[in-house]
């Protein structure tokens, strides 16, 4: 049997849907497929109803550790194939989940780097287990968060502590990232399942619709609409792939070894 690399599951009862990405063997890091299955679980939900909250949360070890970069390696042209496949993916996603009233809560145990911290920002609420961290780690590859990372992260945590994270490539502990103003809520190790039940079930048992207006009214609160705001990081990202850097960063990451950045 085929396992779906994005697993859903629906409780009628509570209203709680849960989406658990599945590719524990590489830390649930995010390729194509996994791009689309997010987004075909997320449209299933889009008009389930009774829907009152949505989980995101990780098999394994780990909630996401960022994007499959191994798919990213080649020619420029190979590596814009993939983010491109990866984004159209999981940008109306994204949108899609913001738009919904319903609120969004990230269970993360372990890593959340890369595209796996943009996710987890996108949600309304962080549960962390005392072991989890939170990195950006695109710098480590020469490019820029997408995802919405930098339009979350700099809104939750002021720019003056997203631009260390992206320049100095800062990773946060659940402790820190809680004092930061990143994650809500961390749980013992051991505690995680059980700390994140009360968080959902006591937003499950919200006014969902209240919920999606607050969240609507502080989103276009923001400055740039998120939407354009995708799109230029998308841009952006394109962009990088062409440079020396990114070659380097992404042959680095494979080969394990610290990457010599040329600045070209």
């Amino acid at each position: 049997m085929t396992t779906l690399p994005v697993t859903p599951a629906f409780n009628e009862k509570t209203g709680v849907a849960t989406l658990t990405f599945n590719r524990p063997e590489v830390l649930n890091a995010i390729d194509v497929p996994m791009a689309q299955a997010f987004h075909h679980a997320v449209k299933d939900l889009a008009g389930k109803p009774g829907l009152r909250c949505v989980v995101l949360t990780g098999a394994g070890r780990a909630f996401m550790a960022g994007g499959d970069v191994a798919s990213m390696s080649g020619s420029p042209v190979q590596a814009r194939e993939a983010v491109n496949g990866m984004l159209d993916a999981l940008i109306p996603a994204i949108l899609k989940l913001r738009a919904m009233d319903a609120p969004v809560i990230a269970g993360v145990k372990g890593a959340a780097a890369g595209a796996g911290l943009s996710l987890a920002l996108m949600a309304d609420l962080i549960v962390a287990e005392e072991s989890a961290r939170f990195l950006i780690a695109y710098n480590g590859i020469g490019t820029v968060p997408d995802c919405g990372g930098t339009w979350f992260l700099p809104h939750k945590i002021g720019s003056a502590r997203a631009t260390e994270m992206m320049m100095l490539g800062r990773t946060l502990t659940a402790i820190e990232a809680k004092q930061w103003g990143l994650v809500t809520e961390v749980s013992p190790q051991g505690e995680f399942d059980k700390t994140l039940a009360a968080v959902v079930h006591r937003v499950a048992n919200g006014p969902t619709k209240a919920f999606g207006a607050f969240r609507r009214l502080v989103d276009d609160a923001s400055g740039s609409p998120l939407e354009a705001h995708l799109e230029a990081e998308r841009q952006a990202f394109l962009k990088a792939t062409e440079s020396a850097d990114f070659a380097e960063g992404v042959s680095a990451f494979l080969a394990k070894r610290p990457a010599a950045f040329s600045g070209k």
